[in-house]
């Protein structure tokens, strides 16, 4: 396990039948009212969310922190109103379009070299509203950050130590199961939060908690369940990732 490096924790909802989107990776709205505010408050007591491009693109937003109890919960514990919102992709092929620029959250990029030359030349492809969104509320990352393997990806491990160093002790990862994956097989989560809803969505390409290459049963990564909780007709569960040690 990576030292020095933010408390990490993933925060999904899924089918029964374990998938995070159906077939055609629509947004994911089958959580009730009950999920989404425990998403929040998950959301509220970081620092720092972190998704994949996919993610972002499937919703064009991002779930920002509404409820007064909570935003005054950050404020009497010297935060800012939002958390950090950490956009990863290789390609940064982001369309600066999307409603999530308007958003009042601090935005910052993980990338690549690549996709940081392809971000910051974004205005070549959308000219035709550059003086609006100049004006108004430009497609602006206040931060691109930059870590990249010898093979050209991105350097996880080095990007979460890195957050460390900026005072960013507690990360929420919002999928998706590509990003996840990579998250788990590093060794780099430590708490799961999954919310089990009551329908079906099936499908061999729909995406799931954590896709990637999978793992055998031998090397799998082994869990602790530290609660359950019913409400109504989901299931919440919380669980620990166990370490060697353990």
């Amino acid at each position: 396990m990576l030292q020095h490096r933010p408390h990490t924790t993933v925060v999904l909802a899924m089918s029964a039948d374990g998938k995070i989107a159906d077939f055609r990776r629509s947004p994911a709205r089958f959580g009730s009212r009950v999920d989404k505010a425990h998403l929040e408050k998950q959301i509220a007591a970081s620092d720092a969310v972190l998704f994949g491009a996919g993610t972002l693109g499937a919703y064009g937003t991002t779930l920002t922190v509404t409820d007064p109890t909570l935003v005054e919960l950050r404020a009497q514990g010297g935060k800012s109103p939002q958390p950090v919102h950490i956009v990863t992709t290789h390609s940064a092929n982001l369309n600066p379009e999307i409603h999530f620029f308007k958003q009042p959250v601090r935005r910052w990029l993980l990338t690549t070299t690549a996709g940081a030359v392809s971000w910051k030349g974004r205005l070549q492809t959308f000219p035709s509203t550059l003086e609006t969104r100049t004006q108004e509320c430009p497609p602006e990352f206040e931060q691109i950050l930059v870590f990249e393997t010898p093979m050209r990806e991105i350097d996880i491990p080095a990007a979460l130590k890195h957050l460390a160093t900026l005072h960013i002790t507690r990360l929420v990862v919002l999928g998706g199961g590509e990003l996840v994956a990579s998250l788990v097989e590093l060794d780099l989560i430590d708490e799961l939060w999954l919310t089990v809803c009551p329908l079906i969505l099936g499908g061999n390409t729909a995406p799931t908690p954590v896709d990637g290459k999978g793992f055998l049963p031998d090397l799998a990564p082994k869990l602790q369940l530290l609660e359950v909780h019913t409400v109504e007709q989901e299931v919440f569960l919380h669980y620990r990732l166990q370490r060697p040690a353990d």
